[in-house]
């Protein structure tokens, strides 16, 4: 127990039959359940776990592999389960540094939050520690989830190391979150529908000889799509659905505005280009007001988000 919380830890486990040991072990004290969510791993993570003698270990197996958001799912429900008032995700790789759990729990006690998670760019060591793979690709995800999720005030949004309160994690819709490594991005934007409160904590990242099965081209081929569809929902669901807001108003009148602009532009430019004779300049006002006055309501739908965004 801290601070009068108590403290689950939910760890999914995949190929971790080397480090899983380690990761549990080294869990402080002041944790009172370990949920280790075996997920189908074709390796000796099951008879790791096993052997391990921990009073705390709560483990669940999974038949078929679900993907770590499905693992995590599966941890979340069971930490409910064992009446945990605050649950933490940590990895089973041990890249997450046990001594940094406190920080992640005082961040929720002091503010107020309902969800606080590591950020790795709030430190400068951490930072020089970043292989530059992933120091790229967690800056161009960190963009599109910050416009996806409404959270324009986090950052790292790829960092797992994260603490819940029991109460937020009850009103979410865990169904429909992802299953894959999309699981924390897909996190935020169900969070930002139930208005709660996320906190950026600095958190250096601990960098070993593991491999990482996420794929950066994978990352950055898949998510911007998935990105961009989680945007329309949050909108739908909490500027329409909820509570109706000029937002959703400025932005469905600015896209389309702003699209039909540029069509109509690269029609004219390619019948100009074709029959040389040159636009005349209402065509070209045509063209160029709805692009203007779309991006105009699409900038102040944006700063309307902004500041809409829960702290």
């Amino acid at each position: 127990m801290y601070r009068g919380l108590t403290v689950a830890v939910a760890i999914p486990a995949y190929r971790a039959e080397t480090t899983i040991g380690q990761v549990v072990g080294t869990l402080p004290a002041l944790v009172d359940r370990i949920v280790v969510v075996d997920d189908a791993s074709p390796d000796g993570t099951g008879a790791a776990l096993a052997a391990l003698t921990d009073a705390r270990l709560d483990v669940v197996r999974h038949e078929k592999n679900r993907g770590v958001g499905g693992a995590m799912k599966s941890a979340f429900r069971r930490c409910l389960e064992l009446g945990a008032d605050v649950v933490v995700k940590m990895d089973s790789d041990g890249q997450m540094d046990p001594a940094q759990l406190p920080a992640l729990l005082d961040a929720l006690v002091d503010s107020g939050c309902d969800y606080a998670k590591g950020n790795r760019f709030l430190d400068e060591h951490a930072l020089r520690a970043m292989p530059r793979v992933r120091l790229l690709g967690n800056l161009v995800l960190t963009f599109l989830t910050k416009m996806a999720s409404g959270y324009w005030h986090i950052f790292d949004p790829q960092n797992g190391y994260v603490a819940v309160r029991a109460s937020v994690l009850k009103r979410l819709a865990l169904e429909d979150i992802a299953d894959d490594y999309f699981f924390e991005n897909d996190m935020l934007v169900h969070l930002n529908i139930l208005e709660s409160r996320v906190v950026d904590v600095p958190m250096p990242a601990r960098y070993g000889d593991e491999r990482s099965s996420m794929r950066l081209g994978t990352v950055l081929r898949r998510f911007p799509v998935r990105l961009v569809d989680r945007l329309r929902k949050r909108v739908w669901q909490r500027y329409v659905v909820r509570d109706f807001s000029p937002i959703a108003l400025f932005l469905f009148l600015g896209a389309p505005l702003m699209l039909a602009g540029i069509a109509f532009g690269a029609w004219a430019w390619y019948e100009s280009a074709k029959t040389g004779v040159v636009s005349s300049t209402g065509r070209v006002m045509l063209s160029v007001l709805p692009i203007v006055i779309g991006f105009q309501l699409i900038l102040q739908a944006v700063l309307l988000d902004i500041s809409s965004s829960p702290r």
